[in-house]
């Protein structure tokens, strides 16, 4: 009796320290596909947590299974358990996880390319009912992370470059006020430089703001100088996870995802070889 009782204090001692908990969830896409197989994963309260993989192996439904997305594409999360903040949330729509905290910034953007940057902006205070004012001093305070974006605010999103639509939709996500933000490939399509800047500016959101995030990232280089935290995905499966710095020094995944192996940067030509000898897939 008294043991059970002290692993459920354990448990929810870990789950309280987490702000998202993710249990051995399984997706399924039209009652038949199988994506996500038994995945499981952690963000604690204020941290940076990179998912990591290829393009397929499971990332960008593992966070639309999370932000509710899924039965848009006839997918649903057919096993498992997903809290946030110690609460179950499957069963929730994605405005009502909006409004408890919790908000997707989609992979490719997504801005209303007809509105201007500041109607991109206000679009995501659509769930608050706090006022105008408390609206006003957010916006500002986008403006302060995004100064690109307070320069463009009477543009139409649709004739701004990539990386001030990325901004965009971080800044679209801040209005709504979130404890956590899923972020999806923001690397995508941006210049390395751009990049740079977008992820300097998570940081500070996490630092300062104290927004957790989860970053879906192929540039698993840039991310893991971010993050704290990683877990790698295959073939919808978490294959390996552990701090930021012990990944990005583990050899195996220096060889398949930063291309370098016994110090020295892999050429093309190897691609067939070392894919072949990785050693977590048995």
């Amino acid at each position: 009796m008294s043991m059970a009782t002290e692993t459920e204090r354990t448990a929810a001692a870990v789950t309280a320290n987490n702000i998202l908990t993710v249990n051995n969830i399984e997706v399924i896409y039209d009652q038949i596909i199988l994506v996500l197989k038994g995945v499981s994963l952690t963000v604690p309260k204020g941290g940076i947590v990179a998912l990591l993989g290829a393009n397929g192996a499971g990332k960008t439904t593992t966070l639309k299974a999370i932000s509710n997305l899924l039965h848009a594409e006839r997918g649903d999360v057919t096993k498992g358990q997903i809290l946030f903040e110690g609460n179950e949330v499957q069963s929730l729509s994605p405005n009502e996880l909006v409004r408890r905290g919790c908000i997707q910034v989609m992979e490719g953007r997504h801005c209303f390319g007809h509105l201007t940057i500041e109607e991109n902006l206000m679009t995501g205070a659509f769930t608050r009912r706090d006022g105008r004012a408390a609206i006003k001093r957010d916006m500002d305070m986008v403006y302060g992370y995004f100064p690109k974006l307070a320069q463009r605010r009477a543009s139409q999103a649709g004739y701004t470059s990539g990386g001030e639509q990325q901004m965009c939709a971080v800044g679209r996500a801040l209005m709504s006020r979130p404890k956590m933000i899923l972020l999806d490939e923001p690397s995508m399509g941006l210049a390395p430089q751009i990049v740079e800047e977008i992820f300097e500016i998570v940081k500070d959101l996490n630092s300062r703001e104290g927004v957790s995030f989860l970053l879906a990232e192929q540039n698993t280089n840039m991310a893991l100088r971010y993050a704290t935290y990683g877990y790698i995905l295959e073939n919808g499966r978490v294959v390996m996870d552990g701090a930021a710095k012990s990944l990005s020094e583990n050899e195996d995944v220096k060889e398949f995802y930063l291309g370098i192996s016994d110090g020295r940067r892999k050429s093309f030509r190897d691609g067939k070889h070392y894919r072949r000898r990785k050693r977590w897939l048995a």
